[in-house]
């Protein structure tokens, strides 16, 4: 299994500067790079409250600070955005990064880039269908020829710079939807499932039916990623008491926009357990909770989201280290031992 990390770049403490949160977050991805962890995605947003609205300048600069590890948005909002530009974009990040590059495409958890770029929220749905169309068009092939309701039409045009990996990868982030899964699956493409929220097991028909539309149009079975919020320390009482308060300022902001109930400590705790969403807590815990996670979902990767509120810079860093220094180890070991007993079975 693949294991990174994935992040916003959240601003939720006035004490932290733009600036200063960006500079934190090129650290905090040289050393998951330097730790062997497997992936770092940086998500795209435009409010006050992330720092983060270009990830491929982010990512670029990250590229020339690191060796290996993968670098990828999380997600890139295509519905609002060109897909030519996205294109170029990450193929120019794939170039620097002597092929690491991927494109997390989603439509998007904030509406607030539909006006700003002059879209119509009543066209959400058909707006990501028809820019994914072109983004992997685009993919295919240098010289392309499309025309659709929501951009200029192109006739027999190329599309430079071509990247490294052939093709550059291209992930469908979605957040339960079922529709969106089975057209992630249709297509072939590999899946980036978030679970923030409710028990994990609720989510498994949207990987079944992600990858039985795959079958189903003949494609081999897509990879898929799980995506949700964490924070690690050393016991798991340290982790929840650090991670609470930012954790709640963040999500009773952004609830008190969609009418959610402020969130307690009781509240925050329950999504702690095994069955819950959050994997906050011990590296043993979230040990236990990844590989409970797997059998569940069989998933190739996972992706943890720590920063969610603003938490202390020196904090993450530990997270990131306990991470890949005593979680990434047991997992890979452990499913590396599964699938070796179930091959000696058969």
């Amino acid at each position: 299994m693949e294991i990174g990390i994935y992040t916003f770049g959240e601003l939720t403490s006035d004490a932290v500067t733009p600036e200063q949160r960006l500079a934190d977050l090129i650290e905090e991805i040289e050393l998951a790079d330097t730790l062997g962890l497997d992936v770092f995605a940086v998500g795209e947003h435009h409010r006050p409250d992330f720092a983060v609205s270009a990830p491929a300048v982010v990512l670029g600069t990250a590229a020339g600070r690191t060796e290996n590890i993968r670098l990828s948005s999380a997600v890139s909002v295509l519905s609002s955005d060109d897909p030519v530009r996205v294109f170029q974009q990450f193929s120019t990040l794939d170039l620097l990064s002597h092929g690491r590059a991927e494109i997390m495409a989603g439509r998007g958890s904030f509406i607030e880039s539909f006006p700003l770029f002059g879209y119509d929220l009543d066209d959400y749905d058909e707006l990501f269908s028809e820019k994914l169309e072109l983004l992997l068009r685009i993919r295919e092939s240098e010289r392309v020829t499309w025309s659709g309701r929501h951009r200029a039409p192109i006739d027999d045009l190329p599309v430079y710079p071509r990247p490294v990996q052939d093709p550059l990868p291209v992930w469908v982030a979605v957040g339960g939807s079922p529709e969106s899964a089975i057209r992630a699956g249709a297509l072939g493409l590999p899946l980036a499932l978030a679970i923030i929220g409710g028990m994990p097991e609720r989510f498994a028909p949207v990987a079944e039916i992600h990858r039985r539309a795959a079958e189903e149009m003949g494609h081999a079975r897509p990879a898929m990623s799980i995506n949700s919020h964490g924070f690690i320390a050393e016991t798991s009482q340290a982790a929840a008491d650090e991670a609470y308060p930012a954790y709640a300022a963040m999500m009773n902001r952004i609830g008190r926009e969609r009418g959610w109930p402020p969130m307690s400590r009781e509240g925050f705790d329950a999504t702690r357990t095994l069955r819950g969403a959050n994997l906050v807590g011990s590296p043993q815990e979230v040990i236990e909770k990844i590989l409970f996670q797997h059998e569940i979902f069989g998933h190739d990767r996972f992706l943890m989201q720590m920063s969610v509120g603003t938490l202390p810079h020196a904090s993450i860093m530990r997270s990131i280290e306990l991470l890949a220094t005593e979680v990434a180890p047991v997992v890979r070991r452990e499913l590396a031992s599964t699938v070796a007993e179930r091959s000696g079975a058969m």
